[in-house]
């Protein structure tokens, strides 16, 4: 439950930065004449959203295996990263139509509303802020190995690429005036897209794991490496792997000498188990069937 734990506080952390920025950005678009602000504002609601999101779905995934589901609730966390990528993708495309709506104003000659000083330094702050909160939540994500709460780190330096192009459209707007107003949705449409790809990259993996896409290839021979490594075993074969939230499954068949008593054989499955779980994780779900290995002149 400690992970969990750390987990909560991680994502609550992020949430209370995100309410804060939610309300002084609404303000400070509202009172800054800015709709990249506003719009930067609705963008970091999207992300408290997701906070809600990490906090339901990791309490879920943390619950034991039961009755219902034999190999425990891990892909709720799974699905949880689905749905912040998604989110994502809303964001992202918001902010491209956002920006493109802007700049089709713009081609058709209407002046855009230049935006107020109040505006700029909240956008630059937001930046500060949300760079901070990426790389506290991007560590912690690799130190739990938590998906969810990586992807959300990935929705914090979403905002903070947000906020850097409210920041260009605003700044430019106020030091170059006039024209120099399209700056702003040029900016927001070139950042959507950037979103999208992270949000391709979040989405890619889970939508991997839901469909029980085998592991890297790299970790599939390390697997095999762990088991062969053992002198009594030959051949392992019909390797199988899959991931369930933080823990990896593994099953494999393995070839041994068939005089060994059920009591030699079983000791010896076991410290192959032991080994692999060493390597990757105490929860990692092992299933190992045994087979006699083949004999001279003998077919089995």
């Amino acid at each position: 439950m400690e992970r969990e734990k750390q987990i909560y506080k991680v994502t609550l952390i992020g949430s209370v930065g995100n309410v804060i920025l939610v309300i002084v950005k609404f303000i400070a678009g509202i009172l800054g004449r800015s709709s990249a602000m506003v719009a930067d504002a609705v963008h970091s609601l999207s992300d408290f959203l997701t906070d809600i999101i990490v906090l339901v779905f990791v309490g879920i995934s943390a619950r034991p295996q039961d009755s219902s589901h034999d190999y425990g609730h891990g892909k709720f966390e799974t699905l949880a990263t689905m749905f912040i990528g998604l989110a994502l993708v809303g964001a992202a495309i918001g902010i491209i139509v956002s920006g493109a709506l802007k700049l089709a104003s713009w081609l058709q000659g209407t002046d855009l509303v230049a935006p107020r000083s109040l505006a700029l330094w909240v956008a630059l702050l937001s930046i500060l802020i949300k760079e901070l909160m990426f790389r506290y939540t991007d560590k912690k994500g690799s130190e739990l190995s938590s998906p969810a709460l990586s992807a959300n780190a990935w929705h914090h330096r979403s905002d903070a690429l947000s906020s850097i192009a409210a920041a260009v459209g605003i700044g430019g707007s106020l030091l170059l005036g006039g024209r120099w107003t399209v700056l702003d949705p040029l900016a927001s449409i070139v950042v959507g897209a950037m979103l999208l790809k992270v949000a391709w990259e979040i989405i890619k993996p889970s939508l991997g794991e839901l469909t029980d896409e085998s592991l890297p290839d790299r970790t599939e021979e390390e697997i095999l490496e762990i088991i062969n490594s053992f002198t009594e075993i030959t051949e392992p074969h019909n390797l199988r792997t899959r991931r369930i939230g933080n823990r990896i499954a593994i099953e494999a068949h393995i070839r041994m000498d068939g005089n060994l008593t059920l009591l030699q054989a079983h000791e010896l499955t076991s410290a192959i188990e032991s080994r692999l779980k060493e390597r990757f994780g105490s929860q990692t779900i092992v299933t190992l069937h045994m087979e006699p290995a083949k004999t001279a002149g003998v077919d089995v």
